[in-house]
């Protein structure tokens, strides 16, 4: 799995766990919604500040959604 691949999967399955939209996680996070949809099939790559973006709409720390991206990408 490519790390762009493995970072969509992670922002999907995160974004499942709270049971929210894409609309939702672009409203919370500020991000446009097909640019979050880019990232979840894999053919965007976040910067640093959208990982923050991202974790803090998510409930959860960057340093969490890039652990869970590496162990992926490692599989």
């Amino acid at each position: 799995m490519t790390l762009e691949a493995a970072f969509g999967h992670v922002i999907k399955q995160l974004r499942a766990d709270r049971g929210i939209s894409q609309e939702v996680l672009s409203f919370e996070s500020g991000l446009d919604r097909s640019f979050i949809s880019q990232l979840e099939c894999g053919v965007k790559q976040p910067t640093l500040v959208t990982i923050f973006q991202l974790a803090k709409a998510l409930q959860t720390t960057p340093s969490a959604i890039l652990l869970q991206v590496e162990t992926l990408n490692n599989q």
